[in-house]
């Protein structure tokens, strides 16, 4: 048997793997990388070993394929936190955003459908309010059978419209507001929508890994994007680059077609940011990145930590 992960020996959503595997009489099991968690860490290899199979540990790609593959697990199993990708989408002259009265939309239809592929994959997607105010998306995951991730605001004043398509669809998938510890987000409770208080974007990514979401999906607002950045909490980055140049104007607040689903038309106070950051280095390099074209557009994918 080869597998990704090495087979656990606890009691989870389902009986332990080794059972199965012994009772199946399995003579050799090829693991493709360690469980980092603190319930299974070696037990299960060390288990089989016991009875009588032999166990192997791949090398080289194949096994830094698998922890590829598994970062999402492996950083929330070793730190508790979600693993936080990055989507941007920017012209060529350097634009993140398009003006008020045009197309909200950058990069192409099938970066788009590949945007909302990714959306089905992770646990939660987020915007910051600035993007929501200008483009009232719905944020949810418009594939085939997709699953609907949470969708996540970061809105320290809780600015959230009530008449949003946020919280006008939270049949479709649930909504959590991230709030500053000083605002009143009683009216958005009222409204169906789950509030967390946090005063740093650490706390709110600690929160979050405690409801056990282990990947987190960042769309839609240059000021959440830096926020994040001078936190250090990006793992990954995804970013499109369209063939389009979008010329001089005002780079905020709309989101760069995150989800647009209309500019809202009534007058909007300045974006709010997220929840107070600390302060890190600007620059970074990434660990590993790749290239590739997608429709018309330019799919930059950079790796910033591997756990």
């Amino acid at each position: 048997m080869y597998v990704t992960l090495e087979p656990c020996a606890h009691q989870g959503r389902q009986p332990p793997c080794v059972e199965a595997i012994l009772e199946a009489g399995i003579s050799r099991v090829v693991i493709a990388s360690e469980d980092p968690s603190e319930k299974a860490a070696g037990r299960g290899p060390g288990i089989l070993r016991d009875g009588g199979v032999e166990v192997e540990f791949a090398a080289g790609e194949e096994a830094s394929a698998a922890r590829l593959l598994n970062q999402p697990f492996r950083k929330h199993a070793r730190t508790g936190l979600p693993l936080v990708t990055l989507k941007l989408a920017m012209s060529l002259d350097g634009r993140t955003a398009t003006a008020p009265g045009d197309s909200p939309w950058i990069s192409g239809e099938r970066s788009r459908e590949l945007v909302h592929r990714w959306r089905a994959e992770s646990d939660a997607i987020a915007a910051g309010i600035g993007t929501v105010l200008a483009d009232d998306p719905l944020l949810t995951a418009r594939a085939p059978n997709a699953r609907q991730p949470i969708r996540v605001v970061f809105d320290r004043q809780a600015r959230l419209p009530l008449d949003s398509q946020l919280l006008r669809t939270l049949n479709q998938a649930p909504v959590l507001v991230v709030v500053a510890p000083e605002a009143n987000a009683s009216h958005l409770r009222k409204a169906g929508a789950e509030v967390l208080v946090a005063d740093s974007i650490a706390a709110a990514l600690a929160d979050l890994g405690r409801r056990g979401i282990a990947s987190l999906f960042l769309e839609g607002g240059r000021t959440l994007a830096t926020a994040f950045q001078a936190a250090d909490q990006l793992d990954e980055t995804r970013t499109f680059i369209a063939p389009v140049l979008l010329g001089a104007g005002p780079d905020a607040p709309r989101g760069g077609g995150a989800d647009a689903g209309g500019p809202r038309t009534e007058a909007q106070p300045p974006p709010a940011g997220p929840p107070a950051v600390a302060t890190g280095p600007a620059r970074r390099s990434a660990l590993s990145h790749s290239i590739e074209q997608v429709g018309d557009d330019v799919l930059i994918a950079a790796r910033f930590k591997e756990w």
